[in-house]
């Protein structure tokens, strides 16, 4: 037997006569790599050929119960057997009996008992023949499946391509309008501040408050799908989160629908933003109540993965996106038993506003949302869904090499004005303007400058500043980096508040502000504004070391 069976004549022989097989095999005994079956019934030798992947078939014209024609036109009937090379044997050197047997399907004919070098010659011939053919099918099928596999890579590019595009374009508009909307909101909170108005102008005031605040979360989400929000990732155990959520998940689902939460006790930690994971779960666990219609059951389950391919195999009606490099990772699905989505819906279920959802019941960013979270965490995300078989979403975060922190307890105390000398550094002149009123009307002394270069002379000129809130992202050469930097050393017991709603390349790495940053983020309502403002400054007065400005490092 030859090891190399690629070319090996596999020869099968079809005679009623035992002793013809010795004689074949006699006259092949000059054959190099070949194999010779008997079989003495035609009828078995049909698929007996496929099975033993024949590449030539010596058979009989003569026998009793199915002749050479017949057997050669069954072999000929059949798509695993009908490029097989048939030789047929006969004692009859007649033309017409020939030519019916080439009729019939026959590559060859040779009269009884052929010299061993013809036979050889004709067997090796045919039996090259078939092997050539299967090559060339099988090396055609292989183009096949990769042309096949190219379209496919080609369509995740472009859908790519699309996605990147898109955030692109979503990223600089929420931008922008962050800015606008601060502008609103905060000459609306000024009027309520200033006072004198009546009730029907409060509510007015109060119902335009509520648009803007609207405003504010639609522009979050585009920038999450954009992945241009500034995450201030912190390390955490998801598990904690997810039953802190629990109460919320089923008051958000409703009493009709069932919460299932199967959560590894040995969950690893990882590094994410706990305000934005909170709110991808919390838009996962709307979807779903949409789709199960206030009934069914919600499965929520957190588990270590090994990589990115997760713990069980992709279904077929999984979408996964660009895979994560392998590694540990931290797995979190919701999971529902709700309508699901057809294949075209599934192809676009992360393109921001697309829905399909009635108008008026959803935005369609909450899957757009959780896709450019996850993505702008280092993470993957992958969507299965089938119609009538329910919808799940899978994230998957990167393992942190250290434990969760405590998080900080927040103080509920008020947290108003003060007497303290604030520098606004804005360079939209109605933000600018609205900050300032803002800030004056709650008591402090507040100075301005239009860019970082006016702050950095003001500070320079010996002017006392006790707290600096800058914009990120500022015309002109010196960057809100580099002032800080000034703050630091001429200011050193000074604190440092950021604001920006687009802070990517400034004051994040990669989408991540550094925890030790200081951030606001546009657009800010005046409570949270003075919150983080007299608290910053209570820390200023604690030592030096605490009130010192961020460093620039801080940003890498």
């Amino acid at each position: 037997m030859i090891d190399d069976d690629t070319s090996t004549c596999s020869i099968l022989l079809i005679d009623d006569e035992p002793f013809s097989q010795q004689i074949i095999e006699h006259g092949l005994k000059t054959c190099i790599k070949h194999v010779l079956r008997y079989e003495s019934d035609p009828a078995r030798a049909v698929a007996l050929a496929s099975e033993l992947n024949a590449t030539v078939v010596l058979v009989d014209l003569r026998m009793p119960d199915l002749d050479g024609f017949e057997f050669t036109r069954r072999m000929r009937a059949r798509p695993d057997t009908e490029h097989i090379p048939i030789i047929m044997l006969s004692s009859e050197d007649d033309p017409e009996v020939k030519a019916m047997a080439f009729a019939a399907g026959a590559n060859d004919y040779m009269v009884k008992w052929p010299d061993p070098r013809e036979l050889v010659a004709r067997v090796q011939y045919h039996s090259a023949a078939c092997i050539a053919r299967r090559e060339r099918d099988a090396a055609f099928a292989s183009l096949r499946v990769s042309r096949e596999q190219l379209a496919a890579s080609e369509s995740a590019l472009h859908q790519a391509q699309k996605m990147e595009a898109i955030g692109q374009l979503t990223g600089g508009v929420a931008h922008d309008f962050n800015n606008v909307l601060q502008i609103i909101g905060g000459n609306l909170q000024l009027l309520k501040l200033v006072g004198g108005l009546n009730d029907a102008s409060r509510n007015r005031v109060e119902m335009a408050l509520a648009g803007v605040e609207r405003g504010a979360k639609l522009s979050a989400h585009l920038l999450a799908f954009a992945r241009r929000q500034p995450l201030q990732a912190v390390v955490l155990n998801p598990g904690h989160l997810l039953r802190d959520m629990d109460d919320m998940m089923r008051r958000v689902l409703g009493p009709n629908a069932r919460v299932v939460t199967d959560i590894d006790p040995s969950l690893w930690s990882t590094v994410a933003d706990p305000h934005q994971l909170n709110n991808v779960l919390l838009n996962l666990a709307i979807n779903a109540r949409d789709a199960m219609g206030g009934n069914g059951s919600l499965l929520i389950r957190a588990s270590n993965s090994g990589g990115n391919s997760g713990d069980k195999p992709a279904a077929a009606g999984c979408l996964p996106l660009h895979g994560a490099p392998a590694g540990e990772y931290v797995m979190i699905e919701v999971a529902d038993t709700g309508k699901g989505m057809a294949p075209e819906v599934l192809q676009r279920a992360f393109e921001p506003f697309f829905t399909t959802k009635p108008v008026g019941q959803g935005t369609g960013l909450g899957l757009s949302m959780a896709y450019g979270f996850v993505k702008q965490s280092g993470g993957e995300i992958t969507l299965e869904s089938e119609p009538g078989r329910g919808t799940s979403v899978r994230i998957f975060l990167p393992r942190s090499a250290t434990s969760a922190q405590e998080p900080e307890k927040a103080n509920d105390a008020p947290l108003l004005g003060g007497l303290e000398t604030i520098l606004v550094v804005e360079d939209e002149e109605d933000v600018r303007s609205a900050t300032c009123a803002i800030l004056s009307a709650l008591g402090y002394d507040v100075l301005e400058a239009c860019d970082a270069a006016g702050a950095i002379a003001l500070i320079e000129s010996g002017r006392h500043v006790d707290l600096v809130f800058s914009d990120v992202i500022m015309p002109g050469p010196v960057s809100s980096l580099q002032l800080g930097e000034v703050v630091r050393e001429y200011l050193p017991q000074a604190q440092m508040l950021y604001t920006s709603g687009y802070a990517e390349g400034v004051l994040a790495h990669e989408g991540k502000v550094h925890a030790s940053v200081n951030l606001l983020q546009k657009p800010y309502h005046p409570d949270a504004l003075s919150a983080r403002i007299r608290h910053l400054l209570r820390r200023g007065r604690r030592g030096p070391g605490a009130a010192a400005a961020q460093p620039a490092s801080a940003s890498a």
